[in-house]
């Protein structure tokens, strides 16, 4: 994956290089978003999505847990041999 953002970056910027001025300012926003813009098409997702999602699936394991446990104790209850 890495060997791919690195030739998709480096693509981008061969195709943009002739475009960028002497401003050093404006030569950094483009880089910046040429960057941006590949990083995009790998479909990747911001950090803060990654912690909801993980916060989320954390959420779900303890109701799963909980859930488990819960019709253990009824099956224990409810078993024929009781």
């Amino acid at each position: 994956m890495i060997d791919q953002l690195a030739k998709q970056i480096f693509n981008d910027i061969n195709q943009k290089a002739s475009q960028f001025s002497e401003n050093q300012d404006q030569a950094s926003s483009q880089v910046r978003a040429i960057i941006e813009s590949a990083l995009r098409k790998l479909n990747l997702v911001t950090r803060d999505e990654f912690d909801a999602q993980q916060a989320v699936l954390l959420r779900t394991r303890e109701k799963l847990e909980q859930l488990e446990s819960r019709l253990a104790e009824f099956e224990k209850a409810h078993s024929p041999d009781s």
